[in-house]
């Protein structure tokens, strides 16, 4: 089982590697976790992914724009600060 920490040191790691003028999806992460079955587990990335933000760790994006993340529609993006 993979806990909510794990995935946010993932989060945080890829986002650090890509650098602050580039982003990663979500998707990269939970595939990289949880391998065969990473599609069930996008919503609990994606919590994690908005827990960092409100921490000011990192930056949800859509289209290249920083978005309100109590109103996420569509695909996002997360950068590191």
């Amino acid at each position: 089982m993979v806990k909510p920490k794990n995935i946010a040191e993932s989060i945080i790691s890829t986002a650090q590697n890509r650098g602050p003028e580039k982003s990663t999806c979500p998707s990269e992460i939970a595939r990289g976790l949880f391998l065969d079955d990473w599609r069930t587990h996008m919503k609990e990335v994606l919590a994690v992914a908005i827990e960092l933000e409100k921490d000011g760790r990192v930056i949800i994006t859509q289209k290249g724009s920083r978005i309100d993340t109590n109103h996420i529609k569509g695909p996002v993006r997360i950068k590191i600060v």
